[in-house]
């Protein structure tokens, strides 16, 4: 049974800096490009970024690109989000997701079959 558990949200000012975890059991961790989304209330799940099996390559969404960036330990069976200068529109639970290997970062849910519960991130302006 997969399971991703996400941690590390919380509640931070404009400008400031979180850093999401995830932990994985229950699959080949390293056989699985890992991604992040995030949905804002009100609004639709969105692709925040993406990481590799092996970590060779990593994809950013446009809105986050040279603020957040993507990391794993294969060895600890997890991946991070680490998130500078945070702005309010930020605000969003983040999910971490797993999908099967491939050489490209995949954006759409669809291809994630498995998702952790969420974790809540408010950034105050």
């Amino acid at each position: 049974q997969v399971q991703l558990v996400e941690s590390g949200g919380g509640l931070v000012q404009a400008g400031g800096s979180l850093r999401l975890s995830c932990e994985a059991s229950g699959l080949p961790f390293s056989r699985y490009n890992m991604g992040w989304f995030r949905q804002p209330p009100g609004k639709e799940r969105e692709f925040v970024s993406g990481i590799t099996g092996n970590g060779g390559f990593t994809y950013y969404a446009a809105s986050v690109k040279g603020r957040f960036t993507i990391s794993r330990d294969n060895a600890k069976n997890a991946v991070s989000l680490q998130m500078n200068s945070l702005k309010a529109e930020d605000t969003a639970v983040y999910y971490c997701a797993a999908a099967g290997l491939s050489p490209t970062i995949a954006t759409a849910t669809s291809h994630y079959p498995n998702w952790g519960q969420g974790t809540q991130v408010t950034v105050s302006s």
